[in-house]
């Protein structure tokens, strides 16, 4: 997985960098073929915005969320990054099990 982390007038600290890679692996462990992730942090007024684009097999996926703190903004991306992940994968089984089961059922008749 390539991981880009970047901030959008502001620094992203090496704390910062590591929160945000720590809690990216949990969608790996979630789905493997995660291909890349580009994440951008910035701060615009009193909220602290973190926008990711996931791209995995046959798809690109995008989440944004915004707090009054970064970390908050960041484990609400992870929050939404993660069902996104879920849902594609479960789109994926689902349609792999239904066009065996057809094929069985077309086949075996």
């Amino acid at each position: 997985m390539q991981l880009h982390i970047s901030g959008q007038q502001m620094e992203v600290t090496p704390a910062l960098r590591e929160y945000v890679t720590a809690k990216l692996e949990r969608i790996v462990r979630h789905f493997e073929h995660v291909i890349d992730v580009n994440v951008v942090l910035g701060v615009e007024k009193l909220l602290h915005k973190a926008e990711a684009t996931v791209t995995v097999a046959q798809k690109v996926l995008h989440a944004d969320a915004s707090a009054g703190d970064m970390y908050a903004a960041i484990d609400a991306l992870s929050d939404k990054l993660d069902t996104q992940v879920r849902k594609h994968k479960d789109k994926l089984t689902d349609h792999q099990r239904g066009a065996t089961r057809e094929a069985r059922v077309t086949h075996g008749a």
